[in-house]
């Protein structure tokens, strides 16, 4: 199931790259543009909490200790402006996890996002994954599907990792390339293409979840699970 982003800023632009960003990576998000609305949307229990700190009415320090006073424990990242006068260490003292300095890029935000969400799950929970009958032991390099083992070759079983980690959002081939093979490695875009279809072919039946969007990328589209397709 994909992990809830709670997101309160009042910048309406800054908000929709955020939150394009985060979806684009598999998460689900809930975009408030102030204080109040925050905490009002705490009963949708997300999992992380983005506030930046200079907002009308209720800023974020104050949904910070509201939000603490009340027993929750889910992690909160705050965003402040270069030039701001946020204390850092008072934000973290007033029950802050971490804070990022404006601007930063999307993949920053995103990077601290999933390390924090790694540090809330236990370590057993931050390293197996469970897609119905497909299960993925990130320790070991290990892949069952109805408890019976899979080989996969170590960059198999890191792009499978990759999707199965950003469950039904659409990656480019370009983004795989750079994230499972790296910048180092010399390879071509049909490279994507081939390990795709030996991933597919490897988990029979389940193969059908890796789509292809044409003239984009792949995806691990796990609704069909869900929705018993």
């Amino acid at each position: 199931m994909a992990k809830t982003i709670l997101i309160a800023d009042d910048e309406k632009d800054f908000l929709k790259i955020l939150s394009y960003n985060l979806k684009k990576e598999g998460f689900d998000v809930i975009a408030v543009e102030e204080g109040k609305a925050a905490l009002e949307a705490l009963s949708k229990e997300p999992d992380l909490i983005i506030l930046d700190v200079m907002m009308p009415e209720m800023d974020g320090s104050d949904v910070c200790k509201t939000i603490r006073a009340r027993g929750i424990d889910t992690p909160i990242i705050f965003l402040t402006a270069k030039d701001s006068e946020f204390d850092e260490v008072l934000g973290l003292e007033i029950g802050g996890d971490d804070y990022i300095t404006k601007p930063f890029s999307p993949m920053t935000l995103i990077a601290r996002v999933r390390a924090h969400l790694r540090k809330k799950g236990s370590p057993a929970e931050a390293n197996q994954i469970e897609i119905g009958d497909l299960h993925l032991d990130m320790d070991n390099y290990t892949v069952t599907l109805d408890g019976e083992n899979i080989e996969f070759t170590k960059t198999e079983f890191n792009l499978l990792a990759y999707l199965a980690q950003r469950p039904n959002a659409v990656h480019s081939r370009e983004t795989l390339l750079t994230s499972v093979w790296g910048n180092d490695t010399y390879v071509i875009d049909r490279t994507v293409d081939v390990h795709v279809g030996k991933l597919r072919k490897k988990l029979g039946d389940y193969g059908d979840l890796i789509e292809t969007k044409a003239g984009v990328g792949y995806r691990l589209n796990t609704h069909r699970i869900e929705h018993g397709d």
